[in-house]
């Protein structure tokens, strides 16, 4: 099988695997014991602080350890809208925010916070001038820095800009940009920062959140003084090992990764446009993350296409969400006001660090063979 599916998960590297079993084998006490073993747990732990905080360039007290990026979403959003209520209960997003960012928003509207949205404009981004029209009584506002299904970068630096103009803080949920581009926490201006292990060759169940110093937050997960009072629960340290691990590796081959991959997503491209004349690349127009291409091809829809393509050993995913034998078209398509007939017939190609030209070649014949056998059943009457 090629995997082109890097956005969904990552391989998990080599090094990280042996570095989390040698954790597992050798570090078993409790980080937070004042024993001689306790406190080894709690330097390794110390140590992968440091290391994510470098990816990010972010000051190792700001990090805090979650289980990925929806508990960092959760805890961001929430936490900041707690902690801000006496100035408002409103927050804002646009539509093409994660659905962990649409998850804890609608934990917040459960407990009577209003829900404002951004909007989108057709190539996928954000306007930073849509913050000017948010009421007086908003508080937090959430913008991601890559999209994760069109690789579409937002402007989050300027948002952040506007949105301390105006006294709001800012969520930038990074999950699909760390690892890929370079990320400077001072630089964007968010107040809290979200990342996901899994996303760069780390372990599933291990990210973090960056809080900017004195930034209003309170925890969701509490009884305890982890992650000093930010985040309750013994920590996950083989994962956190794991994690630290990978963001050095990221940090130390992003640069030069990040012009293979463009080079790679280029040439991509341009063989799906040789092999599929009229496809639509959405958010061609928009910077984007050098791995990502999100495109529909007429006439032929998603779930038809991954079927055809994992039978020729290509793995995928949709640009639309298929189940019990139905299509519907993306929110973040939708959202870009792509049309419906075209918004089902998308797919997401996403490379990564395992990805070979060789690979990228046959997964443009086998998109080229899927789309004429699709096209061809669907004329048939066997679509």
């Amino acid at each position: 099988m090629i995997y082109f599916d890097h956005n969904a998960s990552t391989p998990v590297r080599p090094e990280v695997v042996e570095a989390m079993r040698e954790c597992l084998a050798d570090v078993s006490a409790n980080p937070s014991s004042l024993h001689r073993g306790g406190q080894r747990a709690r330097a390794v732990v110390e140590r992968a602080r440091e290391q994510v905080a470098a990816l990010l360039q972010a000051r190792p007290d700001d990090v805090v350890f979650t289980s990925g990026g929806t508990e960092g979403d959760h805890a961001g959003l929430i936490g900041a809208a707690w902690a801000l209520e006496s100035q408002g209960r409103r927050i804002a997003f646009a539509a093409l925010e994660h659905h962990a960012v649409h998850g804890a928003a609608e934990v917040l509207a459960r407990s009577g916070f209003e829900v404002g949205h951004l909007p989108v404009l057709a190539d996928g981004w954000v306007p930073p001038a849509a913050l000017d029209a948010l009421p007086a009584d908003t508080t937090v506002v959430a913008v991601m820095l890559a999209n994760n299904e069109t690789g579409v970068l937002q402007p989050v630096a300027e948002i952040a800009r506007r949105a301390h103009g105006r006294g709001l803080r800012l969520l930038c949920d990074a999950v699909q940009a760390a690892g890929k581009i370079p990320v400077d926490f001072e630089v964007l201006g968010a107040d809290y920062l979200v990342v996901s292990g899994h996303k760069f060759g780390g372990p599933k169940g291990a990210g973090a959140l960056i809080v900017r110093p004195g930034a209003p937050f309170e925890p969701l997960f509490r009884g305890s003084g982890h992650e000093r009072g930010r985040r309750g629960g013994t920590e996950n340290v083989p994962g956190i090992v794991g994690l630290g691990l990978a963001a050095e590796l990221a940090a130390r081959e992003q640069r030069a990764e990040a012009v293979r991959l463009l080079a790679l997503r280029e040439r991509f491209e341009r063989g799906l446009r040789e092999a599929v004349p009229d496809l639509v690349v959405h958010g061609a127009r928009a910077p984007r993350l050098p791995n990502t291409v999100n495109a529909s091809f007429p006439g032929a829809r998603s779930d038809h296409l991954l079927m055809a393509l994992d039978a020729r050993g290509i793995e995928v995913s949709a640009g639309a969400a298929c189940a019990s034998g139905a299509v519907e078209p993306s929110p973040v398509l939708a959202a870009m006001r792509v049309p419906r007939e075209l918004a089902v017939c998308a797919l997401r190609f996403s490379m990564g660090r395992t990805t070979t030209e060789a690979e990228a070649e046959q997964v443009v014949a086998a998109v080229g063979e899927a789309v004429r056998a699709v096209r061809a059943a669907s004329a048939g009457g066997g679509a």
